[in-house]
């Protein structure tokens, strides 16, 4: 089985799946504080996406990122 240096792997590691877990979590929290109209929480909710996105970033950079991962073949 040969690896193809051109897949970027989808996002398929640890980075990028915390940094959706924590994104996803601040977007639910955000909708639902705007919902009741909780506007402290809502702002506290875009700062919680922006440190999963700094978090993404700095697991990557640190090894657990697509680029650094071991390749693993795939079941297709």
């Amino acid at each position: 089985m040969s690896i193809d240096p051109s897949d970027p792997g989808h996002g398929h590691s640890p980075a990028a799946w915390t940094a959706v877990i924590i994104m996803l979590t601040a977007f639910i929290i955000g909708t639902t504080a705007f919902f009741f109209a909780l506007p402290w929480l809502v702002w506290a909710s875009f700062g919680l996406l922006i440190v999963g996105l700094i978090v993404g970033y700095v697991m990557s950079k640190v090894g657990y990122g697509v680029s650094t991962m071991p390749a693993a073949p795939h079941g297709h």
